[in-house]
């Protein structure tokens, strides 16, 4: 048996793809939205879901994801850059769309033009918005959001620049402020040192900015401070348990058997301690499969986990399969994600190599052609 799930297209071609589960990506926007929810609150008005698709998608492909979130029932989207809100927005997205790393001189019309909300970060910026919003020439104006630096000291205004931001906004007369935000710079640290305390001390801090603005008279509009990190994550996996959306999987291209005593791959950094069956996989860092994972990481093969040995070269990676009954040419590997009722999660394979799921996820590379099912 030669494994049981199929490349994603009739012809032939090399062995290596994604599958991204649309299922399973709106199983998890619904979830999240329920977290974010919760019926005790009784909220009037339900908070709204912002779904950050940069970074192509985090490798699942940004625009296809954002078609699949949007019909799931996403509120909002959020890009790094304007080509990618542009390419949004052109696979026929319709919610507003948010720039996060805002525009750099010369971008403001393209990105007016495609309807995308700008994220002002300089005070600058606000006249190089407004002109293009007024040769536009339309009757509404047009929206951005504000970034606040509370302490992550990357992107965003003061937090105690609030005077010099509302003397510049008084001056345009094309745009509308409709939202403000921060980045949490350590969010995911909970101990009790400096780094740890640093959630809250910007948390402060953006609230006296946020109060600042309404004491000159600026409506914030929608205000969000709530990227998916600022729970802890154990916990916040107990209580929200989410599904794996991608699969990255490839076939055994060749089985071989190596002596005891005998080296694997480049340098020989895996030694056979016994006579050994290695499968040869038809991807490696070139594809997406981190290379740190060369002599730590595992596949999974026919249901087990096959250790991954060796240096994983760009194009391929060894896998020992002498363990895995049945093992042959064409099985079907899981390197991250699903096969059948097994389960190998990105975010776990991520922490056994000290990364992030992000890292992970990204590598993905564009020669990797993306499966979308159901």
């Amino acid at each position: 048996m030669a494994g049981t799930q199929k490349s994603p297209r009739k012809e032939v071609r090399r062995p290596v793809w994604a599958e991204v589960s649309l299922g399973a990506l709106a199983y998890n926007l619904e979830a999240i939205r329920k977290y974010v929810n919760p019926p005790q609150e009784k909220r009037k008005t339900p908070r709204k879901i912002l779904s950050i698709v940069k970074g192509n998608g985090y490798g699942h492909g940004g625009p296809e994801v954002a078609k699949a979130l949007e019909k799931a029932g996403s509120n909002w989207f959020g890009v790094t850059c304007t080509d990618e809100g542009i390419a949004v927005r052109q696979a026929g997205v319709r919610k507003p769309i948010l720039i996060l790393t805002s525009f750099v001189p010369g971008e403001e019309s393209r990105l007016v033009e495609h309807d995308l909300t700008a994220v002002i970060h300089r005070c600058e910026q606000l006249a190089l918005l407004d002109r293009a919003a007024a040769r536009r020439r339309g009757k509404k104006r047009v929206e951005f959001h504000l970034k606040i630096d509370t302490g992550m000291n990357r992107l965003g205004i003061a937090s105690g620049d609030a005077e010099c931001f509302a003397r510049q906004l008084g001056k345009c007369k094309n745009i509308q402020l409709t939202g403000i935000f921060s980045h949490f710079a350590s969010s995911g640290v909970f101990t009790e040192s400096f780094v740890g305390e640093q959630t809250g001390e910007q948390e402060e801090r953006f609230y006296a900015a946020l109060d600042r603005l309404r004491a000159l008279g600026i409506d914030p509009g929608i205000v969000h401070l709530a990227n998916s990190a600022i729970e802890k994550r154990d916990e916040a996996e107990a209580r929200l348990p989410l599904k794996p959306v991608m699969s990255l999987r490839s076939r055994i291209i060749s089985v071989r058997n190596v002596a005891a005593g005998d080296g694997v791959g480049y340098d020989a950094t895996f030694m056979a301690q016994r006579p050994t069956r290695i499968g040869v996989l038809a991807a490696g860092y070139g594809d997406g499969i981190h290379r740190s994972l060369g002599n730590r990481g595992n596949v999974l093969l026919r249901g087990k986990l096959a250790p991954i040995v060796g240096i994983i070269s760009m194009d391929v990676t060894m896998i020992d399969v002498t363990d895995i009954e049945g093992a042959e040419v064409g099985d079907v590997a899981t390197i991250h994600g699903t096969d059948g009722t097994q389960v190998l999660p990105a975010n776990r394979v991520a922490r056994s190599i000290g990364t992030v799921t992000s890292d992970l996820l990204c590598a993905v590379s564009q020669r990797v052609p993306r499966l979308y099912v159901r």
